[in-house]
């Protein structure tokens, strides 16, 4: 073949295992022969609406099939996927449709009306509705082979980032970049054919997409689609398919743990948990360690598809709170400002280098120019390596507190409030203070029936984290503001809960 990047996976799939089973979504099966079918008549269905190399082909949607025969069927001709996320509001995915130019849209059925409001903002000639128009196209369209000449250096999918930070910008990833993060992921998560992945976090995020379901379908396993992750479901999709394979954002887990079903549930199908997005609370680590089960924490950003440090099973216990080492094909630093290398405890920037790392933002030269230093990309995360190598991410560096001239770093510190019994989530914001600058500010969300004495809450952390450290105010909130993929949004906090 001369397509060597991810729209030929699904013909080499089909010529290796074509009976295996692919896709599980709501009772249907759909096999490996039939999803390089499927994608083939669809990349004829996009050829004929003058789809060529390079054109955008956007989808919008919860996880379905006809998202991955999207993505395939347009990476088959050259041309570059763009996920759009399914919580975000029209103007939002206005901008994101005028900044990524796409000449077609695919969208499920339940985001018509969206669709239909943002149309003359927006500049898409060809719309197709899943459902039986699509089924209709795909009938009649042509199952010949499409062998596009396409090298591992071609972008393939313009992902935007989850725009914590004001407008989210498109991270371009070519077939290599996911390549090659899905070598690292059947490397460190040692994979099998056998593996059924229950894929509940939104493929549109690159963890859902590039850590869970491309790695398995590269492999020959099963993803089972649910379009939204519901914490009882969970039971009974793990039960019924026998799920090997799950990831999640740390809040995702905590919701299972708390679901009335957990201690008694049948979970011993489940092979590897893995846990991303945000740090890990040690106390949910706890928590699955009582069922037997170890998370692989990871780290990771979009820019590097997304797999970045990885802390195996072996090492969950004795390295908790770490997010581990360079996955196998990556290459990580701390460096402090000037870009030499942080000390061992030192607190620096994380740097990441490999085959997996975008070559720069669409359309954003001035920032894709900005983002790296001397090849490598910088995260803007503040991490501390120790003497084994193990690195722990301990914030991002703009949400860092500077309290009488010391670092306070929120993430710290929300990892001790979540110890406390009755908190299930928080967030530690700066706030304005005028002898220290800026101290520390909780936002917390008590547990159902519970009534804490907030005050108490912060009390309970003395002599476990130094005096500065501890946030000078509280407050409770029914939630936290968070992104589709469960990111804390930060920005969100500070707006709603700035001023104690």
């Amino acid at each position: 073949m001369r397509n060597e990047g991810l729209g030929s996976w699904p013909a080499r799939r089909a010529r290796k295992t074509p009976h295996r089973t692919a896709l599980l979504h709501h009772g249907t099966e759909t096999t490996y022969a039939a999803l390089h079918e499927r994608t083939t008549r669809l990349a004829h269905v996009l050829r004929a609406a003058n789809i060529r190399r390079g054109d955008r082909v956007a989808y919008l949607g919860a996880n379905h099939p006809s998202y991955l025969e999207t993505l395939f069927a347009a990476m088959a001709l050259g041309a570059i996927f763009v996920p759009l996320n399914t919580r975000l509001a029209g103007p939002e995915i206005a901008y994101q449709l005028k900044d990524s130019g796409p000449k077609a849209l695919i969208h499920a059925p339940s985001h018509s009306a969206m669709v239909e409001g943002v149309r003359g903002e927006t500049d898409v000639p060809t719309h197709i509705v899943v459902g039986p128009d699509y089924e209709n196209m795909l009938a009649a369209a042509s199952a010949e082979p499409i062998d596009e000449p396409i090298g591992l250096d071609d972008i393939c999918i313009i992902m935007y980032t989850s725009g914590t930070t004001g407008r989210p910008k498109g991270a371009m990833l070519t077939h290599g970049n996911l390549t090659w993060n899905a070598v690292n992921v059947m490397i460190d998560h040692d994979l099998i054919a056998d593996d059924v992945a229950l894929v509940s976090a939104p493929l549109f995020h690159t963890a859902g997409l590039n850590m869970l379901t491309l790695p398995v379908l590269l492999k020959g396993g099963s993803c089972v689609l649910v379009e939204a992750f519901d914490p009882g479901g969970t039971f009974d999709l793990v039960q019924e398919h026998r799920v090997t394979f799950m990831f999640g954002v740390p809040a995702m887990f905590e919701q299972v743990a708390r679901h009335p079903r957990w201690a008694g549930a049948d979970l011993s199908s489940l092979r590897i948990l893995t846990c991303g997005g945000a740090p890990v609370p040690p106390s949910l680590i706890a928590t699955y360690q009582s069922r037997g089960l170890t998370f692989l924490q990871g780290y990771g950003m979009t820019e590097a598809s997304p797999g970045v440090l990885f802390l195996d099973a072996e090492h969950a216990v004795g390295k908790a709170g770490s997010a581990g080492v360079p996955h196998f094909f990556s290459d990580v630093r701390v460096a402090l400002p000037d870009l030499s290398p942080a000390g061992v405890g030192e607190t620096g920037e994380v740097l990441v280098r490999g085959p997996h790392v975008m070559p720069g933002y669409w359309g954003l030269p001035e920032e894709s120019a900005a983002a790296f230093a001397d090849g490598w990309f910088r995260s803007g995360d503040a991490a501390r390596i120790d003497e084994d190598g193990y690195v722990t991410v301990v914030d991002r560096l703009k949400d860092m507190i500077i309290s009488g001239g010391e670092n306070i770093y929120p993430a710290e510190v929300e990892n001790a409030l979540l110890a406390h019994p009755d908190i299930v989530e928080c967030a530690v914001i700066g706030v304005p203070d005028e002898r220290w600058g800026e101290v520390g500010h909780a936002v917390v969300v008590v547990r159902e029936g519970a009534s804490p004495d907030l005050d108490d809450v912060l009390s309970s952390l003395a002599g476990r984290l130094a005096k500065y450290k501890i946030p000078k105010s509280v407050v409770a909130a029914d939630r936290l503001p968070r992104t589709a993929s469960g990111k804390l949004l930060k920005t969100q906090v500070r707006s709603l809960y700035g001023t104690p």
